[in-house]
């Protein structure tokens, strides 16, 4: 692994960061085991190589690219770095084994399944081809499972996360999984904002961890400028999840700013409700019609910036994104408040 970025912290305090970094490190070959979350329009080109390029690892996300989309998009990045990157991909996507060829014919090392428990195809396929497979799990039980089918490695996010999330926390995640879970590296993700809180799950025995919120308003991020302001001026409280009003109607929950679509989106699902209950809908058509509500509404606000009416879509760490800055500085700030704090924890113990 290549020396971490250089802190004022002593330098037993950066190789023991160093050291508990190793292990995710070394799976992802990058620097440092921080891995970019794949965010839809906006973990792009752009991001990702810069990501890589300062020693974190980025993500592509695939999300409904078409695979010849995907194939471009790879090509792009990897003109810009020549670093490792990983390439997320949907497992519900109805190409998704078409989209597993495209990352293997293009060399991407590392290949992320989310969305679903990927197909044993799909698994093996990546694996066979030489690609490192990397996979969410939402409980033990599924973990294990996953590492059985043949998981190189596991992310485990917990709700605080942004865009769609489960039903846990990350602290109470990483308590039932991290000390069962010893075969493959664990990457744990959602809320993480700061270099303690990185720390604290790298000797909880976490490999690494993955960012997504934070790095919106990194400078090579695409996304609008009001996109960026709305994260800027967001705290913790704001990234509310989705509401359902009927149990009939299930709702998959959605971490996003809280704005004019949020609340319009509560009018619509009682609208259609009311319609259903009134005849005007069968069931089938009464869901699709609450589930279409946002559809194209990320892409709106991510890249045409209109934070009224799009999805803002974020992690409860949007508190901790106060300004814009480059993606090196970010990842350099991360590792420094780590070694800080450990730092910092042998001066108190020693007075």
């Amino acid at each position: 692994m290549d020396a971490l970025p250089e802190t004022t912290a002593p330098a037993w305090a950066t190789a023991q960061v160093e050291a508990l970094m190793a292990r995710g490190a070394a799976f992802l070959g990058s620097r440092v085991a921080i891995m970019g979350g794949a965010m839809s329009w906006v973990s792009e080109r752009h991001l990702v190589s810069a990501l890589s390029n300062a020693g974190a690892f980025g993500v592509i996300a695939c999300g409904a690219m078409e695979p010849p989309r995907l194939a471009e998009e790879i090509a792009a990045t990897q003109a810009m770095t020549g670093r490792p990157f990983g390439v997320n991909l949907i497992t519900m996507h109805p190409r998704l084994d078409q989209l597993v060829q495209v990352c293997l014919d293009a060399k991407v090392g590392h290949i992320v399944f989310a969305g679903g428990i990927p197909p044993g195809a799909a698994i093996k396929a990546a694996k066979d081809g030489g690609a490192k497979v990397v996979c969410f799990a939402p409980a033990l039980a599924l973990a294990k499972k996953l590492v059985r089918s043949g998981a190189d490695a596991l992310v485990i996010e917990g709700s605080e996360a942004g865009g769609h999330i489960g039903p846990v926390s990350l602290t109470v995640l990483a308590q039932e999984i991290l000390p069962h879970i010893r075969d493959v590296p664990v990457f744990v993700a959602g809320g993480i904002g700061r270099g303690e809180a990185i720390l604290s799950y790298l000797e909880m025995g976490a490999a690494g961890v993955q960012l997504g919120t934070r790095f919106v308003c990194a400078t090579e991020s695409i996304a609008h400028a009001r996109f960026k302001q709305a994260f800027i001026r967001g705290a913790a409280r704001d990234a509310l999840p989705s509401i359902q009003l009927d149990e009939r109607f299930p709702v998959i929950p959605v971490r996003a700013l809280q704005n004019q679509g949020t609340k319009r989106f509560l009018d619509h699902q009682a609208e259609v409700i009311r319609r259903f209950r009134a005849g005007e809908l069968t069931k089938d058509a009464a869901q699709l019609d609450i589930e279409h509500f946002w559809a194209g509404a990320l892409r709106r606000a991510v890249i045409d910036g209109d934070v009224e009416n799009g999805s803002l879509m974020a992690g409860q760490s949007v508190g901790m994104v106060t300004r814009e800055q480059p993606a090196v500085e970010i990842i350099a700030e991360l590792v420094a408040q780590a070694v800080s704090a450990l730092a910092s924890r042998r001066f108190l113990g020693q007075h």
